[in-house]
C-alpha cells in the first residue's frame, strides 16, 4: 500500500507529467517527488479511516477494473483533518454507452456488524436521495464535473454526455456503490503462533455466509435492494493494529 500511495492520492495527468518527464531526463525524481507530495496529505490521527479507503481504492482498481475518477486526497485542505464525503468515486460505461458511477465507503472496525452497518448507513444517501442541490452527491457531481481525471476515451465521452444537459443522453447513468469492511477475525493466529494459510482460508469461506446475512440484511434496512453495490468484506487480525501499522508505514508514527 506504501508504494502505491501515488497512485492513490495524486491525479493521473500529474502522475503522466512526472513520468513523461523522468523518462526525458533518464531519472525517478519526478515521480519519488509526487510520492512525497501524497505521503504529506494522509492524517496522523490515530483512528484514521484512510488506510480502509486506499485499500478500497486498490481492490476497485485492480480486481474490478474500475478507474478512480474523483479522489478525496487531493481536494484536502488540511492533512491533519478528514475529508467529508464518499471515500472516492469510481466509474465504468456498459457497451452501449451507460456511465455507471460507483460511490465509495469503506469502515474498518473491530466488530464486522458494526463495520456492515456503519458503511452502509454512509453509503446509502448517495444512492437513494434524488438528484437535488442538498442532496449528498450533488458536491462531488460539481467536483466531477471539473475534476474528473480520467484517461479511458469511452469513459471521457460517457461523461461529456452526462454533463451535457442539453443532451437527450445526459441522463444515461446509473448511480451504484462500492463499499469495503475490514474487522477483527479470530480465525487468525495470535501473537507468534503459526497457522497453516489453507485452514485460515477454510475459516474464512465458513464465516462468509455469516458476513453475507448481516450485508444482505443491511442492505434491506437501508432500502438499497435495487441497487448494483459491490462489497469487499476483509477480514483481518486486528482493526486498531492495521491502523498503526498504515501510519508507521507513512512515517507518521
Amino acid at each position: 500500500m506504501r508504494n502505491a500511495l501515488a497512485d492513490y492520492a495524486v491525479p493521473r495527468s500529474q502522475l503522466e507529467k512526472a513520468r513523461a518527464r523522468d523518462i526525458r531526463f533518464k531519472s525517478s525524481s519526478a515521480v519519488a517527488a509526487l510520492h512525497r507530495q501524497a505521503c504529506s496529505t494522509f492524517t496522523d490521527i490515530e483512528n484514521t479511516g484512510e488506510g480502509g479507503e486506499m485499500l478500497l481504492f486498490l481492490l476497485a482498481e485492480r480486481f474490478l477494473k474500475l478507474p478512480q475518477v474523483l479522489c478525496k486526497m487531493d481536494l484536502k485542505t488540511d492533512s491533519h483533518m478528514h475529508y467529508h464525503g464518499a471515500d472516492g468515486v469510481y466509474a465504468g460505461v456498459t457497451d452501449d454507452g451507460l456511465l455507471k458511477l460507483y460511490w465509495g465507503e469503506s469502515k474498518i472496525y473491530n466488530d464486522a456488524t458494526s463495520a456492515i452497518r456503519s458503511c452502509l448507513a454512509s453509503l446509502a444517501p448517495f444512492l437513494v436521495q434524488t438528484d437535488s442541490d442538498g442532496s449528498a452527491r450533488e458536491r462531488d457531481l460539481v467536483l466531477l464535473s471539473d475534476k474528473a481525471d480520467l484517461s479511458d476515451p469511452k469513459l471521457t465521452e460517457a461523461f461529456k454526455r452526462y454533463f451535457d444537459r442539453t443532451s437527450k443522453l445526459s441522463n444515461r447513468v446509473q448511480y451504484c456503490g462500492i463499499a469495503l469492511v475490514g474487522f477483527d477475525a479470530d480465525f487468525y493466529p495470535a501473537g507468534d503462533t503459526k497457522a497453516v494459510a489453507e485452514t485460515i482460508a477454510d475459516a474464512a469461506r465458513s464465516a462468509l455466509a455469516d458476513w453475507t446475512s448481516k450485508v444482505g440484511n443491511r442492505i434491506s434496512t437501508e432500502k438499497l435492494a435495487n441497487f448494483e453495490i459491490e462489497f469487499f468484506c476483509v477480514p483481518i487480525p486486528s482493526a486498531d493494529e492495521f491502523r498503526t501499522a498504515f501510519l508507521e508505514a507513512l512515517g507518521l508514527r
